[in-house]
């Protein structure tokens, strides 16, 4: 094995339990940098990324047949072998690059610590899905004991940010389903956490992915779903003439017919209730077209 030297602020400056002053890193503080035969790394069992982009990862690979693995994976040694503690996403692509060897720094960190870390390091992706992101903090606060606020200081983000993100568990299982295999963005999701019905959730979802609705459609959407419906006029206040448009119009469409606001402006809504209701009420609209 090769050894060199590198800089040594790597994972565990970011991931101590000192105060950010105390984790800057003095440059004359090396930590040992070495190669490592690749067949020879094994990733973490309990990584909680499981989900790597292949186009992104040979997109990186091919980066690293032009200029190597620039930074080094974090490791700790297993029996034989090495763990990967940070670095998966290089060292899976260095493989697919054909490299035989990978730079590493090895660390002697506990079982609980490299959990630990692995879970802020996979926290830090931009690629991360929002759902593993937020089951990573929800691991974060429930085996760590994090608060919002400690999640938000380590990652550099806002408190509500991670409150948002934590939120998306809250989905039904199907629409976490959806965000995972990245047919809905994490925009998507956040506005369809507006809607109570779990039933509407999943209908709007399959409604958004149908249409190839943008984050903006959706919003819309659940703002329509959810503003509050006019009260149709009540019979004591319509007049005598109102009265008898609404009764012409169920006659005609054989069907309920509901006006809603006043008599100088309001909406008309005529009620249908299988396809077939809806083919009918749509022929009788044309024919009065065509008169």
């Amino acid at each position: 094995m090769s050894v060199r030297k590198g800089l040594g602020r790597g994972l565990d400056a970011l991931f101590s339990d000192n105060d950010y002053s105390e984790r800057v890193i003095d440059t004359a503080n090396q930590e040992a940098e070495t190669e490592i035969e690749i067949n020879k790394i094994f990733p973490n069992p309990n990584q909680p990324r499981r989900i790597f982009d292949e186009q992104s990862l040979n997109e990186l690979a091919d980066s690293i047949k032009i200029h190597g693995v620039i930074q080094p994976l974090i490791v700790t040694k297993r029996e034989d072998k090495y763990m990967i503690i940070a670095g998966e996403r290089r060292w899976r692509a260095a493989s697919i690059a054909g490299l035989l060897k990978v730079p590493v720094i090895i660390k002697d960190y506990s079982d609980q610590k490299i959990s630990e870390i692995s879970l802020i390091e996979n926290l830090q992706r931009e690629d991360l899905n929002p759902i593993e992101a937020a089951r990573a903090i929800k691991r974060l606060m429930v085996e760590y004991n994090y608060t919002q606020e400690k999640v938000a200081e380590r990652l550099g983000k806002s408190r509500p940010a991670v409150a948002n993100t934590l939120r998306l568990l809250t989905l039904d299982q199907e629409i976490i389903d959806m965000i995972l295999d990245g047919r809905l963005s994490a925009g998507h999701a956040r506005a369809l956490l507006s809607i109570e019905d779990k039933n509407q959730q999943i209908k709007l979802a399959h409604t958004a992915i149908q249409k190839h609705m943008s984050v903006r459609d959706l919003e819309n959407a659940v703002k329509k779903l959810l503003a509050p419906k006019p009260k149709p006029i009540a019979a004591m206040h319509q007049s005598i003439e109102l009265r008898e448009l609404i009764y012409d119009m169920q006659r005609v469409f054989a069907t309920k017919v509901t006006v809603y606001g006043n008599e100088n402006k309001g909406r008309i809504y005529i009620d249908y209730f299988s396809r077939d209701d809806l083919d009918r009420i749509s022929e009788l609209i044309n024919s009065f077209k065509n008169r």
